[in-house]
C-alpha cells in the first residue's frame, strides 16, 4: 500500500476508485465499505484509494474536544493495508481546509488532483464547508465532472449497528467482548518498552513498561486486563495493569504488562497489546506481599478464562 501525506503529493497517472472518511477504529462497518472499494477496483482494473484526515476533524473544529482515537495513525495504516487498499492519502486537516466549499473540494481535489473515476460513499455522507453538501449533491457533481458515484444504501450500513462512537463507549466501559464484535478484532495498543523501577521483578511478576507516544490514543480504564502480547512476530498471553499503582503510592499513570512464561530482555522493543477482557479494577493493597497474592489469583483467573475461550 502506498501512503501519501497530502492530497497534493498524490499524482496518479491513471484514474482511481475512491472513498473518503476518518475510519477511526476500522470497524466492521468500515470494512464493509472498504471491501466494496477493493472489489470494485479489481473489477475495473484500476487502483483503490482512501482519503482520510489527520488530525481528526473534531480535534480541529471543536477546540474543547478531548476526543481520543481508537487507533493511532500507524495502527490505522496497518489495518487498511491488510484489507488490500492500494493507496492511502492522509491529508492534514485544518480550519482552512474545512472552509473549502463542496464545489471547490469536488473540482480541485476529487477531479483535478485525484482523477476520480468512481467515488464510493455512504448514504449519510456530508462534505464541504459546514457539511453543506450531501451524497445526492455529490452524485449531481459527478454527472457534471464525469465521475461515477456509488452510494451505499442505508440498509447495507445500518444493518451493522456500529459506529466509532459506540466502539469508544464499549472500550471506556471495559466491555471487550462487545468491542471485539464491533471491530471484528481485538482492541490494540502499541508502544515501546521502557525502563521501569523493577518492583514487579522483586515479587516474581516482572513487567514491561509500555510507552504509548501518541497522546490522542484511547487508553482503557485503570485496572488489570487479560491480554495477548505480540513481540517479534510471536504471540504470548499475559496481564496488563493500567493505573497509578496505589500500593506503592504511585502518582503517574503507567501501562505495565506481565507476559506469562517469558524471560527475555525486550527494552526498546515495540509491543502490540491486544485486550481480551478486564480482570478487575485497580486497588490499593496493604503490602507488596498482599499485592503478590492478588496477582497470583489474577493469573489463575486469566488462565481459566483462556481455557474457557479456547485461547490457551
Amino acid at each position: 500500500m502506498n501512503v501519501f501525506q497530502n492530497i497534493k503529493n498524490y499524482n496518479p497517472d491513471s484514474k482511481c476508485i475512491l472513498t473518503i472518511g476518518t475510519f477511526d477504529g476500522v470497524h466492521i462497518g468500515h470494512k464493509r465499505i472498504i471491501k466494496k472499494l477493493v472489489k470494485l477496483a479489481n473489477k475495473k482494473k484500476i487502483e483503490s484509494t482512501i482519503l482520510t484526515f489527520f488530525p481528526h476533524p473534531r480535534m480541529v473544529l471543536q477546540k474543547e474536544s478531548n476526543l481520543k482515537l481508537i487507533d493511532t495513525l500507524e495502527e490505522k495504516k496497518n489495518l487498511l493495508k491488510i484489507l488490500g487498499v492500494d493507496n492511502l492519502i492522509v491529508h492534514p486537516f485544518s480550519e482552512a481546509f474545512s472552509r473549502l466549499t463542496s464545489l471547490e473540494f469536488c473540482r480541485d481535489f476529487l477531479v483535478n488532483q485525484l482523477q476520480t473515476d468512481t467515488l464510493l460513499i455512504g448514504y449519510d455522507h456530508h462534505f464541504g464547508h459546514n457539511r453543506e453538501a450531501k451524497s445526492k449533491d455529490l452524485a449531481a457533481m459527478g454527472q457534471t465532472y464525469n465521475f461515477d458515484v456509488h452510494i451505499i444504501p442505508a440498509q447495507d450500513i445500518s444493518s451493522i449497528t456500529v459506529s466509532s462512537t459506540k466502539v469508544r463507549k464499549a472500550i471506556e466501559s471495559s466491555n471487550f467482548m462487545l468491542v471485539q464484535k464491533f471491530l471484528g478484532r481485538y482492541f490494540e495498543l502499541t508502544g515501546i518498552v521502557t525502563k521501569g523501577d523493577g518492583i514487579g521483578r522483586t515479587i516474581d511478576f516482572p513487567t514491561a513498561n509500555i510507552n504509548v507516544k501518541e497522546s490522542y490514543k484511547l487508553i482503557p480504564l485503570n485496572g488489570v486486563y487479560l491480554v495477548s502480547v505480540k513481540c517479534e512476530d510471536n504471540l504470548f498471553k499475559g496481564m496488563m495493569n493500567i493505573g497509578i499503582r496505589p500500593t506503592i503510592n504511585g502518582e503517574r499513570r503507567t501501562l505495565e504488562v506481565h507476559i506469562f512464561n517469558f524471560n527475555k530482555d525486550i527494552y526498546n522493543q515495540k509491543l502490540k497489546i491486544l485486550f481480551i477482557e478486564k480482570i478487575r479494577d485497580e486497588q490499593k493493597f496493604e503490602s507488596l506481599d498482599a499485592l503478590k497474592k492478588q496477582l497470583e489469583k489474577d493469573k489463575e483467573i486469566s488462565k481459566r478464562s483462556l481455557i474457557k475461550k479456547g485461547l490457551h
